[in-house]
């Protein structure tokens, strides 16, 4: 055992000497197994035998068959073989507690134009679905910006887009779920068949619920380009109010609205808000190839409005979709603060992002520990009305700027209609089923961590959580929770989620939604731990 004084000097020499450590490290060795993983997916690919979908799918079902077969006794719950490290959620759910099963599902199904729909395999993600649709003129409905994220994930999690004022979160978009039930059977659930109560039930699920095969997604139709303006603001109220006009919160004018709308919040008075729309080539205005490793970040691009004043351009459509991945939306900053540099950019911007998954795979339970207490990775949602408060007590209690914050339609399903409670009714936009949210991310290293300052994180996020339960929102459960079960369970509406779990016999079968996303670290002990600290 190493001497704890040790590691304490080990973990402060890392500390004070990150960046080199990320540079000289983490930045190639996450590009060799970035590279790996794409030679292995190519590979997959190329020798996968003339198996049909459907002959992969029984295969599915028989193992989960076998499942059942064994004695009571020893049947662990259900869960994918997939390995933590490779999810992009920031817990580390305990698979080798599990009966695992493997899912491998990585293919694009069919595409339909006439119903506007691509019908796909989980483990599709946003980097094969934006090289696929985007040449032949068509998104999904909600893309988000990280090329990693599987279907599937989003899925039985959740996403949104700056298209969300429009098309909602990501699951508004899902037409159908083909899924493998704890008997091993096989269903197709949608909002109108036999299987509706577990259409409604799926999203926000988690794999809590069946194992996913297959699903059925909405597309638009695009453009080449996104033509966009960067309008800067100074003064919370103004930006504020221009988010929400923008976005339809006030009055719902579908064909008057920006098809994207988003907002980078740099201090509590002064933001860029952004508003864009398709649009084919014009040789009259400037074209920025955003998502290229030697451009600037993103977010730093838009930051620079700030002094420049309002500005137009043209990014072609994929760029923009992915436009937040190189630097992870503001993330990597926090790794290399000399990241945006131009020599930096030129010379080793080919090397970013880190990968997602090669942070995850060498993480030790430790090192978990340590970070979990160094850093925020939430998105929140939260009614649009409240985005003076959101963003006060996101001051008050992170310190942490930029704040992105995404306009999106929460729609009213009525009663027993998910795992999100039913808007408010005080916040419905006048004449129509849905009331406007946001989501509000809150990305990095808090200021007080920055400055050496005492920092509870998990103070400040069970005060965060009270402020969005009271509120009416709720928390992307990819991120750390840190509420109790009976808190969780004022949060989300879990009365149709516990029928469904009866209905198709979940119980027993497949772990409960809050036993599957709450982090696996005892977050209340760490509370604690840093209350005496203080």
């Amino acid at each position: 055992m190493v001497p704890e004084t040790v590691k304490l000097h080990l973990i402060d020499i890392l500390e004070r000497n990150r960046e080199w450590v990320v540079l000289f490290f983490c930045l190639p060795a996450s590009w060799i197994f970035s590279l790996l993983l794409r030679v292995k997916a190519n590979f997959r690919r190329l020798t996968r035998d003339k198996r049909s979908h459907d002959s992969i799918v029984k295969e599915i079902q028989a193992k989960v068959q076998e499942w059942n077969k064994l004695p009571a006794s020893e049947r662990r719950l259900l869960c994918t073989s997939r390995p933590n490290w490779l999810s992009l959620s920031t817990t580390f759910f305990q698979k080798h507690l599990h009966h695992q099963v493997a899912l491998p599902l990585y293919d694009i199904l069919d595409l339909d134009e006439e119903a506007m729909t691509v019908r796909v395999e989980p483990m599709v993600t946003i980097g094969d679905i934006t090289e696929y649709l985007i040449p032949k003129g068509y998104s999904l409905a909600v893309t988000i910006e990280l090329t990693d994220a599987t279907l599937g994930g989003l899925a039985f999690g959740t996403g949104m887009s700056t298209h969300s004022h429009k098309a909602g979160l990501y699951h508004e978009t899902i037409v159908s779920y083909e899924v493998v039930l704890s008997d091993g059977s096989l269903v197709t659930a949608t909002q109108y068949n036999e299987h509706s109560d577990l259409y409604k039930a799926l999203p926000w699920s988690h794999g809590s619920l069946a194992f996913l095969v297959a699903l059925t997604i909405k597309i638009v139709k695009i453009k080449p380009f996104i033509r966009i303006k960067y309008i800067p603001v100074t003064g919370q109220k103004k930006y504020c109010d221009m988010i929400r006009e923008f976005s339809g919160a006030n009055e719902a004018k579908p064909n008057v609205h920006p098809d994207y709308v988003e907002a980078t919040i740099f201090s509590k008075d002064r933001a860029v808000v952004m508003i864009g729309d398709y649009s084919d080539y014009d040789d009259k205005t400037t074209v920025n190839y955003c998502s290229r490793w030697y451009k600037p970040w993103f977010y730093k691009h838009v930051e620079s409005f700030l002094n420049k004043g309002e500005c137009e351009e043209l990014i072609p459509m994929r760029d923009y979709l992915l436009r937040h991945n190189r630097a992870i939306f503001w993330v990597v900053e926090d790794m290399l603060t000399f990241g945006n540099n131009p020599i930096f950019r030129w010379l080793f911007g080919w090397l970013l992002p880190p990968k997602p998954a090669f942070l995850k795979f060498t993480t030790t339970p430790g090192v978990r520990a340590y970070t979990f207490t160094k850093q925020v990775f939430q998105d929140i949602v939260l009614p649009l009305v409240k985005l003076e408060d959101q963003i006060e007590i996101s001051t008050q209690l992170f310190e942490k700027f930029p704040l992105l914050v995404y306009p999106c339609k929460i729609i009213d399903h009525g009663p027993s209609s998910g795992q999100l409670p039913r808007p408010n009714a005080q916040y419905l936009v006048p004449g129509t089923d849905y009331a406007m949210y946001n989501d509000l991310g809150i990305y990095g290293v808090p200021g007080k961590v920055k400055d050496k300052k005492w920092y509870n994180p998990v103070q400040a996020m069970r005060e965060m959580e009270k402020f969005t339960r009271d509120c009416g929102g709720y928390s992307f459960l990819y991120a750390d929770i840190f509420m109790t079960r009976d808190e969780f369970e004022v949060m989300f509406d879990l009365g149709l989620y516990e029928r469904v779990r009866r209905t198709y016999k979940a119980e027993g079968a497949f772990p409960h939604l809050y036993d599957k996303v709450k982090p696996e670290l005892d977050v209340f002990a760490i509370g604690e731990e840093c209350a005496i600290k203080e």
